[in-house]
């Protein structure tokens, strides 16, 4: 018998949601049948809201949205409580929200520093505390956290955000020694992933699709990542396959870190 992915009776929240890595990830808990809460920046009416709770109805799964600003601890821990209420339980949370904040570790300002870490650290560690008491009471129960390839290499002028995603690794772990055996705590780091922020940094070059084929070029894939490519681990971590998975930040970058040099 063929190994399936499926969460049918599973419910999932999913933060950051409106676009890019979490709408994926929202997308492919449905496609294997969890009825998905989500939030975002945007409004309830947004383009990128409607978009979510519309593809999660083209999977038949019943899907529910707010608009929230995980940055704000108060904000944070109620979303994580609405989305429990709403859809009577949580199995699987995923903590995604972030932003890329690249100031360089000279240049950036202790207000830089500190939005960093309240959006890109503090947020997933206050989603988690919210989360527990709801996974505590779930079947096989998974909390799945987002950093990032700069967790572990980065590039001149990424910092403060790769400090905050190499926390999130810790985090993880931590997470996972004093929260199991009943529930499995684990990291997912993508590297450089297909997004429209992907698309605005491209096109900040003199000719977009050489740059954009170059940097496909330094990947053993040949190709940039996908949110659907992060959704398809996030489906399969939240599910019972990956039930020895626990503790750990899985990369997914296409091959990227195995590069030495280019």
């Amino acid at each position: 018998m063929p190994l399936t992915i499926n969460l049918t009776n599973r419910t999932a929240f999913v933060t950051g949601v409106s676009s890019g890595i979490g709408a994926g990830i929202a997308l492919a808990l449905a496609q294997a049948g969890a009825a998905v809460a989500g939030c975002g920046l945007e409004p309830e009416d947004s383009p990128g809201a409607m978009r979510f709770l519309a593809q999660a109805a083209q999977q038949g799964c019943r899907a529910v949205y707010r608009q929230a600003d995980v940055a704000d601890a108060q904000s944070a821990r109620a979303v994580v409580n609405w989305a429990a209420q709403a859809l009577g339980g949580l199995d699987v949370v995923v903590s995604n929200a972030g932003r890329n904040v690249f100031e360089g570790a000279s240049a950036c300002s202790d207000e830089q520093w500190q939005a960093n870490i309240e959006l890109n650290m503090a947020a997933h560690w206050r989603v988690a505390q919210a989360a527990r008491p709801h996974l505590a009471q779930a079947s096989q129960p998974v909390i799945i956290i987002i950093a990032s390839n700069h967790a572990y290499r980065t590039l001149p002028g990424c910092f403060p955000y790769n400090v905050a995603k190499a926390g999130l690794t810790a985090l993880v772990q931590s997470l996972a020694l004093e929260w199991g055996p009943h529930i499995r705590a684990v990291g997912v780091a993508p590297g450089f992933i297909n997004t429209p922020l992907a698309d605005a940094w491209f096109n900040e070059f003199p000719d977009p699709a050489a740059k954009r084929a170059q940097v496909e070029g330094l990947h053993p894939v040949g190709r940039l990542g996908t949110p659907a490519d992060v959704g398809a681990l996030c489906a399969f971590l939240a599910s019972p396959l990956a039930g020895f998975i626990s503790g750990s930040t899985l990369l997914i970058d296409g091959g990227r870190s195995a590069v030495m040099q280019d």
